[in-house]
């Protein structure tokens, strides 16, 4: 979910973050009113609504009424030149906040509180008599001007707020050494969906899918709410293996992880943990360095030894396949060609151990499996250059399908076998809420080519190489999925200060297998009570929440008598 350069994901996208600077050294010790404009008599007798989200407080105030408090639409309040010898700490129910001017008061210290203050851009303080500053400050992020100038503060505090963009320095400062108080979160919960089946022989396997935010995206410029010792690679790796061993999945699927990682860190330690995993970088990759490269991110696939085998692996390449598929369109070579993203692909068979209520007397054929994890395009503006990868996905994916089964009736050849045999579990960052043509396309199996998510440009030309076309006006796929997860039980998989979404799936072959169970989302009474901004977070290490569930699968290989249709169409 990123671009070339450091801005990360859809919800960045959508952000304000603007740079800190120098002209943050703000002192208004004038004395001159604000301009104000009154409703007229005649707006009044008219009936007209007063509508106000600011507030001046002037004169010789020593202090506020807690009623002012109780004005939560504020978002800018005035009380310079006043006789203020305390803030309240009630001032932390005012969240709207974008201004605060206490300009030339006889303030002595301020309210930790203060800190909740988090859509504040603009607090001045000048001219009281402050001698420290609260380390909860450090948690106004989105502040870019700050006015500390005629305060006796200690020489450390202004040493660091006078240097060049002082203000974000001073706020990262305070933030890296105030104290984390936030409890741990309580576990997730296991959400049970229906009973395994009992009388015949399933196989039952877990599927986590996971996208870790690798080291290069998890800036402070991006993660403003989260301290930087919060946000290295070394502390969150720590906590992100400890949540895949927790989970124990039978199938790992990850996304963003830097291929050195993968190599020096997850590997091995899943490798001590029962696991086997193939790994493939973005394809900006190969144009790389060597010591340039380690640090392009990618997908890797784990699986638990002691349930599947590897047959082979398979990497979709976007734009390889938009190249392949121009025929010279532009917006294919503009738009959809530049962008990098991937998909893995893993086919797997179970082995004897993975199958229950198997009888003495029975030998269990291995169940092949394709297993795909994706990393479709972040920018919600290229939702055109999302539909197409998933669709250049999907038609990738039945090649694979076709190419497998007829590897594997080479090598099977009293076994009845063909594409529909195989069946597919798909997960990912799709970067694509439920509502999208991403979605629709792989839930319902079909998109309409005039779907507004191609936008005004037409694709359809090169998009009917690519995709079925079994109904008219519709781009199809023949697979049969359904999702795991619904907004229901999931309400954000992606949780950041400027975007909670759904955007990471686990899509599963609907006809085949059945979902016995998963994992809920994190508990809302703890995000909204320990007031989490956003995620990375000192007890979250990734702003993308795991998903994980549990499928029964039945067996759709055998004698001919025993063969059953899997999550694809057969053609036969």
């Amino acid at each position: 979910m990123h671009p070339s350069t450091n801005a990360h994901t859809y919800k960045r996208y959508q952000g304000y973050n603007m740079p800190r600077n120098q002209k943050d050294k703000y002192d208004n010790n004038g004395s001159s009113r604000r301009m104000h404009s009154y409703m007229s008599p005649e707006d009044l007798a008219a009936g007209k609504k007063s509508l106000w989200t600011e507030m001046e407080i002037t004169g010789t105030i020593r202090n506020l009424s807690p009623n002012l408090f109780k004005l939560t639409n504020l978002t800018a309040l005035y009380l310079k030149n006043n006789l203020l010898l305390r803030l309240p700490s009630d001032i932390s129910t005012l969240t709207n906040l974008r201004s605060l001017d206490i300009t030339n008061n006889k303030l002595r210290t301020l309210p930790a509180e203060i800190g909740d203050l988090i859509n504040l851009r603009e607090l001045l303080l000048s001219h009281n008599n402050l001698r420290m500053l609260p380390y909860e400050m450090g948690k106004l992020f989105n502040l870019m001007v700050l006015g500390l100038q005629g305060n006796p503060l200690n020489k450390d505090i202004m040493s660091i707020y006078t240097e060049p963009n002082g203000t974000s320095k001073l706020l990262t400062f305070m933030l890296d050494n105030l104290q984390v108080t936030t409890p741990a979160p309580p576990q997730r919960p296991w959400i049970p969906l229906t009973r395994p089946t009992r009388d015949h022989p399933t196989c039952l396997f877990t599927v986590m899918c996971y996208n870790v935010l690798c080291d290069k995206y998890a800036t402070r410029q991006m993660y403003s709410y989260c301290p930087s010792w919060a946000l290295s690679w070394d502390y969150r790796k720590k906590g992100i293996m400890d949540e895949i061993r927790h989970y124990a999945a039978d199938i790992i699927n990850l996304q963003e992880v830097e291929m050195d990682q993968f190599y020096n860190y997850f590997l091995p330690e899943l490798k001590n943990e029962g696991y086997a995993g193939i790994y493939s970088p973005k394809s900006r990759a190969k144009t790389m360095a060597e010591n340039e490269r380690k640090y392009v991110d990618g997908c890797a696939i784990f699986y638990r030894v002691s349930k599947f085998t590897l047959i082979k692996e398979h990497l979709v390449e976007f734009n390889q396949l938009a190249m392949a598929n121009a025929d010279g369109l532009e917006h294919m070579l503009n738009r959809v060609m530049p962008k990098d993203n991937i998909g893995l692909a893993a086919l797997l068979q179970t082995t004897e151990a993975a199958w229950e209520n198997v009888p003495d007397n029975m030998t269990m054929p291995a169940q092949p499996v394709l297993v795909c994890t994706a990393h479709i395009h972040w920018d919600p503006e290229f939702c055109d250059v999302k539909l197409i990868q998933t669709m250049m996905l999907s038609s990738e994916l039945r090649s694979i399908l076709e190419e497998s089964a007829h590897t594997l009736r080479v090598a099977n050849e009293n076994m009845n076998l063909d594409a529909s045999s195989i069946q597919l579990v798909l997960s990912g960052d799709f970067n694509s809420l439920p509502e999208s043509g991403v979605i629709e396309f792989l839930n319902r199996g079909q998109v309409s080519q005039d779907h507004k998510d191609f936008k005004d440009f037409s694709y359809k030309s090169c998009l009917e190489k690519i995709s079925g076309c079994d109904k008219p006006n519709e781009f199809t796929h023949s697979f049969k999925l359904a999702s795991a997860y619904s907004a229901d039980i999931m309400p954000y998989t992606n949780y950041t200060f400027d975007f909670k979404g759904i955007i990471d799936y686990i899509f599963y072959s609907k006809q085949t297998m059945t979902p016995l169970g998963l994992l809920g989302p994190h508990n809302a009474d703890w995000l909204r009570d320990s007031k989490i901004a956003g995620c990375p977070h000192p007890h979250i290490y990734s702003d993308h929440f795991p998903l994980l569930v549990e499928l029964e699968m039945e067996s759709t290989v055998g004698p001919p008598q025993q063969q059953q249709i899997n999550g694809i169409i057969s053609h036969r």
